[in-house]
């Protein structure tokens, strides 16, 4: 099996050596950059990067733009890192497609433990096909498909779609999608569930109507009308 290999971008040498040093503890390769626009160079000359750890607060490019810039070619997982804990953060760093995000202090254990359950989710390991109403997902190819025809998603709304589509026909709360595809307690505001899905819904065209909205609730998937 190959060595997964993370990025970590952060402009402090000590947090970085501390991430670097119980990733490299469990079996990972661990690539580092100091600044924005090195975390870029590295990101796009190296071979394979599974997973991007990265700090918000940097000097020459900060994480918002970094994020931006591989978001335009890559849904490769990012974690973000942040001093600010603050729900408007939280909510911008959703919208340019970060998949978790990690307030400092953080515990160094909890962060590998969140690097391995989104690498097992974005899990290629897995050859299943699901299918529904003409939605087919791949979960191996990562890719979807809308009555033949391919759908560009984020790694965050393909997630989401999947999560719906093996759930279908249940009446999921905000709480339970929350843990069910960021796979951690969030306390921050339900409109991180919402903007997803109007995202998602968005992509989805005439078959978005399959997400169907629970008031005072959260969501159900049902491509069979009812």
């Amino acid at each position: 099996m190959d060595t997964r290999k993370v990025l970590v971008v952060d402009d402090e040498e000590r947090m970085r050596t501390l991430v670097r040093d119980y990733l490299v503890r469990d079996g990972f390769q661990v690539i580092e950059a100091a600044d924005g626009e090195q975390a870029v160079e590295k990101f796009f000359s190296e071979d394979k990067i599974d997973l991007i750890i990265l700090d918000v607060m940097m000097p020459r490019m900060d994480g918002w733009e970094v994020c931006r810039t591989i978001r335009r070619q890559s849904a490769v997982p990012i974690i973000m890192l942040t001093a600010r804990s603050q729900e408007q953060d939280e909510l911008l760093g959703f919208e340019l497609g970060v998949d978790e995000y990690i307030a400092k202090p953080f515990s160094p254990r909890i962060l590998v433990a969140r690097v391995e359950a989104l690498l097992r989710r974005s899990g290629a390991a897995s050859s299943d096909l699901l299918s529904a109403g003409g939605i087919v997902v791949d979960k191996t190819a990562h890719e979807v498909t809308i009555d033949g025809k391919p759908v560009e998603l984020s790694f965050k709304e393909f997630e989401l779609l999947t999560y719906f589509m093996e759930n279908a026909g249940i009446a999921l709360s905000r709480e339970k999608i929350l843990s069910g595809v960021w796979n951690y307690d969030y306390f921050g505001d339900a409109r991180t569930i919402d903007t997803h899905v109007k995202k998602l819904r968005s992509k989805m065209g005439d078959k978005g109507e399959y997400i169907k909205t629970i008031w005072g609730m959260g969501y159900k998937f049902t491509a069979d009308g009812k």
